[in-house]
């Protein structure tokens, strides 16, 4: 098994980092509430968690990769009032909300396909675990850690506080809540504000409603990753993660649940990735610098300059560091549409190389320390700067500048092709045209009849032949036996 060490959140005032390992490993991801179009804030835990694992499966460990999907119970402005937000997408839309339920989630997995992120071992919906659901909140009650009130069940954050510690993971202090909150006590139905609904009554208006021991009704946001998670991990696993915005109060009132229920906690390490801001801001319609993954796929969005691939997008947000912020802007991601196509390129050019007889690079060095990278808490930046060393060592080979051997040859588009493709998940893309045969052909024939006139001594046809191509974005390499190109984009 791999050294891998990981960032766990719940432990970061002492021992920050810790290795994974059991051969067989348990890992619950937070998905998506499925009622708008996914976005960029999606995909990055999406891709994040992704390259998690890819890596634990390459690395040899055997991994159950559950993500969810949340169809109920998640209430506007993540509170315990108001409106299902899948519910009032159904009411505006004039549709059932399983219907809503069903468009976005068939949107989501299109988008996640387009961006190379593999499909979870299961992906469970809140709206099929009610039965799990209602089984947590009644061992919740049996142990004296929540409460009825007209038909509605509250979490008793204060109660468990005097026997746990509510607050470990986002750093929360409880008196600090209680003295910030008394004086809202008594104005609704809850002991103190900050307690959470397990279980709440449904209004005659609500449309999601199921049948309980307490009432008609529907499951608190935070109870369905709590009872997804046991039913398909157990009490105890590995992983949890999601985004950072997560940490407080959705993960931390899971800590509280599971362990409410369980008498233990379930989960060993927490995972978190930071969040996408546009100039400094984090990402939301209400500040008007909402931009969905179909807008970047297509360019249609007025604080968008072009296009970008869905691969432009991956590799964006591979430049940080899972744990670092990402900050949009339309320069660094041509930064990043320019470094992908520079490494994609290196991958092509790896084909071309011929063995030497001796080798002037050693590439087992350039692999440990892309191995150390990975390790490392998924430091992919490290990692892509390791990489483009290797872009620049393939470039020096290509140009007769360093040599490589058979073996080392072998070596370097192993590393390639496990880094680049299995691990980051970046892939060739191909435009849905007849360019892609016919521009190719007619490049390399155009060279063709330029080493035919240098031979013939033509140099200033052949020169132009160069000097046009050139003009129009393709970067001519002549070799000994022959000539290399490729296309800048420009």
């Amino acid at each position: 098994m791999t050294d891998l060490l990981l960032y766990n959140t719940l432990s970061r005032n002492k021992e920050n980092f810790k290795p994974i390992n059991p051969p067989n490993v348990g890992l619950y991801v937070c998905g998506p509430t499925v009622y708008g179009d996914p976005h960029l804030g999606h995909a990055r835990p999406a891709i994040t968690f992704d390259i998690l694992f890819r890596y634990l499966k390459y690395s040899g460990y055997k991994v159950r990769y559950v993500r969810n999907i949340t169809d109920v119970g998640h209430l506007e402005n993540d509170a315990d009032s108001g409106e299902d937000k899948i519910g009032k997408k159904a009411r505006l839309e004039q549709l059932e909300p399983m219907e809503i339920v069903q468009y976005y989630t068939e949107r989501y997995h299109e988008s996640m396909r387009m961006l190379n992120v593999l499909s979870p071992s299961i992906e469970p919906r809140a709206s099929g675990h009610i039965i799990e659901q209602i089984k947590l909140i009644e061992d919740i009650l049996k142990n004296g850690f929540a409460y009825e009130v007209n038909g509605s069940v509250y979490f008793d954050v204060e109660k468990y506080n005097k026997k746990h510690h509510y607050g470990k993971l986002s750093g929360r202090v409880l008196e600090d809540l209680l003295a910030n909150t008394r004086d809202l006590e008594g104005q609704d139905e809850k002991k103190n504000s900050f307690d959470f609904a397990l279980w709440k009554k449904a209004s005659p208006e609500h449309i999601m409603h199921w049948p309980s021991p307490w009432s008609e009704g529907f499951p608190g946001w935070h109870l369905e990753c709590s009872a997804m998670s046991a039913k398909y991990l157990g009490d105890e696993f590995d992983i949890h993660g999601g985004g950072m915005d997560l940490q407080f109060p959705h993960h931390e009132c899971e800590i509280a649940q599971s362990t409410a229920a369980n008498g233990k906690e379930s989960v060993h390490f927490w995972v978190h990735n930071n969040m996408i801001t546009i100039n400094g801001q984090k990402m939301g319609k209400s500040l008007g610098n909402f931009i969905t993954l179909e807008e970047f796929f297509t360019g249609n969005h007025k604080l968008l300059t072009q296009a970008y691939s869905p691969m432009t997008v991956r590799f964006f947000i591979l430049q940080a560091h899972y744990r670092s912020t990402v900050d949009f802007s339309n320069e660094a991601l041509q930064s990043a549409e320019k470094g992908m196509q520079r490494l994609l390129a290196a991958v092509k050019t790896i084909e071309k190389i011929k063995a030497s007889e001796n080798s002037s690079v050693d590439i087992a060095g350039l692999e440990e320390k892309c191995r150390k990278a990975m390790n490392d808490d998924l430091n992919t930046p490290i990692l892509m700067a390791h990489l483009f060393e290797g872009v620049r060592i393939i470039n020096c080979i290509s140009e007769n500048k360093e040599t490589i051997d058979k073996e080392n040859l072998k070596k370097l588009k192993t590393l390639f092709n496990v880094y680049v493709f299995e691990i980051l998940g970046l892939k060739e893309e191909k435009e849905n045209s007849n360019n892609d045969t016919l521009v190719p052909g007619l490049v390399n024939m155009l060279l063709e009849t330029r080493i035919k006139l240098k031979a013939m001594k033509d140099y200033q046809s052949a020169d132009q032949i160069r000097d046009e191509l050139q003009k129009i974005g393709f970067i001519i390499k002549d070799k000994k036996d022959g000539f290399d190109w490729e296309f800048s984009g420009k």
